[in-house]
């Protein structure tokens, strides 16, 4: 666990969290996915970490990845050409009818998540889900691993990028979030695997939480991101908030 100022950390009135790296490793899903894509095209598979590494990013990342198109100097550069590009945007409509296939085949929590959650649940502290992926797929997702993960059905609330009109990096989909569950923005906590989570985190007034477990590429530096914690694994949000508890 590390931050750069280390202040003293109250106890939190609500957990939110990003979903694809962040709450869950939904990654395997789309292995499969991406690389039929690639066949269809005649393209030879890709090995499964060189598509973890881009599942954060979303749709538009992966279909470049799978069409081996190389990626613009950032995502919103990356997006809005891909939105004008017909043949990325009816090869992403392909790359998600294919996800769809595959959904919640593979995808689970990551370790100590559950637990995570279950303290939650034992203290009485709402979490809930604030994701850029949109709302048709995370339901999807949640709704197929319902039975074999009940812990979420707890959850306290869901925002998707369907719900506001800016989504991460910017505040909207955070401070919605908080709107619902009728708690401070500065009372919650947002973990996240990508600069975007800490900078949407952040602008909302948030305490955020870099985790560095999930799909961090290798040129990115979560020590650049002025997150709040940079944390290893879960377990040690779990230490977090009961020390907060218990002071």
């Amino acid at each position: 666990m590390a931050s750069s100022q280390m202040p003293h950390i109250m106890k939190p009135k609500a957990l939110l969290f990003d979903l694809d790296g962040t709450l869950m490793d939904t990654a395997p899903d789309f292995f499969p996915t991406v690389n039929t894509l690639r066949k269809e095209h005649n393209l030879p598979p890709l090995p499964d970490e060189t598509i973890r590494l881009q599942v954060s990013n979303g749709g538009w990342a992966l279909t470049r990845l799978a069409l081996d198109i190389p990626q613009l100097a950032s995502d919103i550069d990356t997006n809005i050409a891909a939105e004008k590009n017909e043949t990325i945007k009816g090869q992403r409509e392909r790359l998600l009818d294919l996800y769809i296939e595959h959904i919640a085949k593979q995808s689970g929590l990551f370790d100590g998540i559950a637990e995570l959650l279950e303290t939650c649940n034992q203290q009485d502290i709402p979490w809930g889900i604030v994701t850029n992926k949109p709302r048709l797929y995370t339901e999807l997702l949640l709704e197929r691993l319902a039975d074999q993960l009940p812990i979420l059905k707890h959850s306290s609330v869901l925002v998707c990028p369907d719900d506001v009109e800016k989504t991460k990096p910017f505040p909207d989909p955070l401070l919605l979030a908080a709107k619902k569950i009728k708690i401070a923005p500065q009372d919650c906590w947002y973990l996240g695997d990508h600069i975007r989570d800490i900078d949407a985190g952040r602008a909302a007034n948030m305490f955020t939480i870099a985790t560095l477990y999930g799909y961090i590429e290798p040129h990115d530096n979560p020590n650049n991101w002025q997150a709040d914690l940079l944390v290893e694994t879960a377990q040690e949000v779990t230490d977090l908030l009961l020390k907060t508890l218990n002071t």
